[in-house]
């Protein structure tokens, strides 16, 4: 943590992963589940949004954004944080999340596959 890192070729080689949680726990014709779980000093792996989606956090936590221009900024988060976002068509959203406090960043995040941009594919099974 701390210190400015460069993380660009991470975001040109996975500009089209969809994973945008640590684990998909359900998924339907409307919706995709995941659970995001990162331990102090981890850091999520680049992942793109494109679908409309919330998130919820389940405890108190401190983030890091790191965005694909490079900028980062910090979060701090109570539990029961909840947070929406929507995406025109064309548009998405890369970051990577890097958990920058002394306790786990446990969250839950729900994506409409109904959104105005198709869903990205998935590597996971």
């Amino acid at each position: 943590m701390g210190g400015t890192v460069d993380f660009s070729q991470e975001f040109i080689d996975r500009a089209e992963n969809g994973e945008v949680g640590t684990a998909l726990v359900s998924e339907t014709d409307r919706v995709r589940i995941w659970h995001i779980h990162a331990k102090p000093g981890e850091r999520l792996k680049v992942h793109t949004h494109v679908l409309d989606y919330f998130w919820t956090i389940h405890a108190p936590g401190k983030a890091r954004n790191h965005m694909s221009d490079g900028t980062h900024f910090d979060v701090e988060y109570a539990t029961g944080d909840t947070k929406h976002f929507t995406f025109a068509e064309g548009e998405r959203m890369a970051h990577s999340l890097e958990n920058i406090g002394d306790t786990d960043l446990i969250f839950t995040t729900v994506e409409f596959k109904n959104s105005a941009n198709p869903p990205l594919p998935l590597s996971i099974s």
